[in-house]
Formats: C-alpha cells, sequence, structure tokens
C-alpha cells in the first residue's frame, strides 16, 4: 500500500492541503473533530474539482454528440468490412480524422478527476490505518479519527469488523447503515443520470448499438458502484455520492439548456423557447441566439421539431435571422415535413351574422327592388320612343307581324308528293 501511495504522492499531497485547509475554515463553525467539518471539507474539494473539469465535461458533450452523429457512418463501415477488421479500423480511423472527432473525448471527465478520487483514497486509508500521508500531521490525524458521520467514523468500511469499528469509536450496527444508505443513494443517484440522458436527451430518430450499449450501461454502472462501494471507506462514499449528485445537476441542465438535436428534451425546449420569443419578439440570451443560429444554418436540414418551430415563429410574422436574432417580418412562407418551404394559404373570412331585423330590413328592400323591376317590364313604350330598327325596315316588319301564324304554333310542312315553289293548276278534265 506504500508503494502505490508513493506513486500518487504527486497528487496525494495537494488534495490533503486542499482538504486541510477547507477542514480549517468549517472547524471554527462546527468544530474541529466533528463529522460536520470533515464531511464539508470532502463536499467542498468534490465541488471545487467539478469546477475546474467543467472545460472537460464541455468538450465530453461535444464529443459525444459528434458521435452519435456518426453512428450511422460507422454502421454502414461495420457491416461493408465486416470480414476485413484491419479495412474497418482504418475507415473508422479515417472517419474520425476527416469529422475531427475523438472517441476518448467523452471519458475525458472521468479520466481527469480518477487521480483525486485514489488520493482521496489514499488519504482516507491512512486516516484508517493511524498513519499520516500529505500534509495530514499528527494532530489532525486524531481529529480526523474522532469524526463521525451520522454515527459512522470517516475511516470505516461496511466490511469491516466490530473490532476495528470499536477501534473508532462507533458500533457495527451504526457503520453498516450508514454506507448501506450511501451505497443505495449512490447508486440511484447514478441510475438516474443515465436514464435521463437516454430518456430525453438521445436522438430518437437515430437507431444504433450505441444506444444499445448505452441502456445495458444503465444497468450495470448502479451494480458495479454496489459492489465497489462495500469496500470504500465512509469519507469516500461521501465523495462520490457528492460527485454522482452534482453530475446529475449539471446533466439535468445541460438537458434543459443545450439538448441534443432530435430528442425529446429538444422539443421541449423549442416548445419553451417559442413561447418565449413570440411573447418577447426577440432573443434576449446568448444561449438562445446560439440556439436559433444553428437551427437556421441547417436549412433543409432540419429535424421536425425545428421546422415546427421555423413555422411558429413565421404564423405571427417574426423571422429567424442568421445571427440567431429574431425580427418582425412579412414571409408567409413556412416549410413541409421535407424542409420545402411552402406559401401557407391565407385564412378564409367567415361573414358576420346578421340580426333578425337587418335580414328583415334586407328581405323588404329585395322584394321592393322586385316589385320595381316587374313594372318597369309592364309599362308600354311611347310614340316618342326612337325604334332601333331603319324606316324601310317598318312595314315588312309590321307585315310580318299581321300575317297569321300556323295553328298550333308549328311550321307549315309541304304536302307529301309536292314539289316546294309554287303549283301550276290542275287540268278540269283530270278532275
Amino acid at each position: 500500500m506504500d508503494t502505490i501511495a508513493s506513486l500518487f504522492s504527486f497528487i496525494t499531497t495537494p488534495v490533503s492541503w486542499v482538504i486541510v485547509q477547507f477542514h480549517s475554515v468549517y472547524g471554527k463553525v462546527f468544530g474541529p473533530d466533528t463529522g460536520w467539518a470533515w464531511g464539508l471539507s470532502i463536499v467542498s474539494l468534490v465541488i471545487l474539482i467539478r469546477i475546474c473539469l467543467i472545460p472537460l465535461f464541455v468538450k465530453q458533450i461535444k464529443a459525444t454528440r459528434a458521435m452519435q452523429t456518426l453512428q450511422p457512418e460507422m454502421k454502414k463501415i461495420q457491416e461493408r468490412y465486416k470480414n476485413d477488421k484491419q479495412r474497418q479500423s482504418e475507415e473508422m480511423m479515417k472517419l474520425y480524422k476527416e469529422s475531427g472527432t475523438n472517441p476518448l473525448s467523452s471519458c475525458l471527465p472521468i479520466l481527469a478527476q480518477s487521480p483525486f478520487f485514489f488520493a482521496l483514497y489514499h488519504v482516507l486509508n491512512g486516516i484508517a490505518t493511524g498513519s499520516t500521508i500529505g500534509v495530514i500531521n499528527d494532530s489532525l490525524l486524531a481529529s480526523a479519527r474522532k469524526a463521525h458521520i451520522f454515527g459512522a467514523p470517516l475511516a470505516a468500511k461496511f466490511t469491516d469488523g466490530s473490532s476495528k469499528v470499536e477501534a473508532l469509536g462507533a458500533t457495527l450496527t451504526d457503520v453498516r447503515v450508514v454506507t448501506a444508505i450511501m451505497i443505495v443513494m449512490m447508486s440511484a443517484s447514478q441510475f438516474y443520470t443515465q436514464r435521463q440522458l437516454m430518456t430525453k436527451n438521445v436522438d430518437t430518430t437515430v437507431k444504433t448499438p450505441f444506444m444499445q450499449q448505452q441502456k445495458m450501461l444503465m444497468y450495470v454502472f448502479p451494480v458495479m458502484f454496489a459492489i465497489f462501494g462495500i469496500n470504500f471507506p465512509v469519507g469516500v462514499l461521501v465523495y462520490w455520492l457528492t460527485t454522482n449528485v452534482w453530475t446529475m445537476g449539471q446533466q439535468m441542465y445541460v438537458i434543459r439548456n443545450n439538448p441534443t438535436p432530435g430528442s425529446k428534451a429538444q422539443a421541449a425546449y423549442l416548445e419553451r423557447l417559442t413561447k418565449h420569443v413570440t411573447h418577447h419578439e426577440k432573443t434576449r440570451s446568448r444561449g438562445e441566439r446560439a440556439i436559433v443560429k444553428a437551427i437556421v444554418s441547417k436549412g433543409r436540414d432540419r429535424n421536425e421539431f425545428e421546422r415546427k418551430f421555423i413555422n411558429s415563429l413565421t404564423k405571427v410574422s417574426l423571422v429567424a435571422q442568421a445571427d440567431g436574432t429574431v425580427v418582425k417580418g412579412e414571409s408567409t412562407a413556412v416549410e413541409s415535413e421535407d424542409g420545402t418551404p411552402t406559401t401557407a394559404a391565407p385564412k378564409r373570412q367567415q361573414p358576420k351574422r346578421q340580426t333578425k331585423a337587418q335580414r328583415q330590413s334586407a328581405a323588404k328592400a329585395a322584394d321592393d327592388s322586385a316589385e320595381d323591376t316587374a313594372d318597369d317590364a309592364d309599362e308600354p313604350k311611347t310614340s316618342l320612343s326612337k325604334s332601333d330598327e331603319p324606316e324601310d325596315a317598318k312595314p315588312a316588319t309590321a307585315a310580318k307581324k299581321l300575317a297569321p301564324k300556323p295553328a298550333g304554333g308549328t311550321r307549315s310542312k309541304a304536302q307529301s308528293g309536292q314539289r316546294k315553289g309554287p303549283q301550276r293548276p290542275k287540268s278540269p278534265s283530270k278532275k
């Protein structure tokens, strides 16, 4: 154990120094030998480390989303070169190089946090064995061995025997109850963190083996935490539980404010953003402008949630700009499901309903107009009215009017056997 501690001495000394500095602050408030002073020192160490790891966490998010985007291409390469593993690896590396993606970037926060975890483990293990480590001297060692968190010593483990626990000034029942509760809380927080990632922040339009792996890890990690947790001191469990809770809260913030495109979280976020932008008629924060800018730059490659967002702005005469701002506009073009812009048809105006008095007055006016039209038709023309017919045509027209019409209103037809035209008179001898 001394050999392993010496290997981590480059990080053990800084970690122990940070814990001692926080202990000196909290010791003035809660007392130097209390579990609150030492426990809050460990919690503060976790928060300090996680704040320093935020840039790596941002890189992890970008790397994870880039890997999700490349999953369809990776699947094609695996199917194409499934019998040639070497060519498959070469094509994978070529794809990573062309896209600028590093598969190890998603593990950066875990890798960067591991040295601090091992250093804290060795510091607490030194407290449990009664040996000084780092900047922790004999007086600080005696104070730490007296510290109890809910009745469990800081250096006690779930697997410790009754004699060792009694040497630390506690009972075996208190140690196992406290450590069991902390292990369950640690595993539950890990499970919930992974579950909200899979159910809310995964692109549901892409089905890849990567999603199946994540689902498997959702159940594997909590079991691993439970198995390893029984061998860790209470102080390490405090560290691990705190970092899990921090990760859960940090991920909830990212899912709510910067979700993965195509996920359920993005649909909920764009719905909130639509209400906010239509109410204020502008984007007010840098994050909102970044989201709108990314949506506008996609063009026809937008997913259904992003097209719905653009169409919602268009319906209220708002236009999203390339820089992420939103301005007033008169555009009526909306996007269909395939991303093709179409013109929205204007809404049909329904006529206003008239009152009973208005309908009666309109009907009376229509009746009066019909009576006036009938009177005008029955009125005879006077001799002073001009005729459109020429003078020479009047006698012929009058004679035509005076000629008798055939009975029954039918035209006269020539008898059968007779030719048309004037007929010669019959001879009397043939009579």
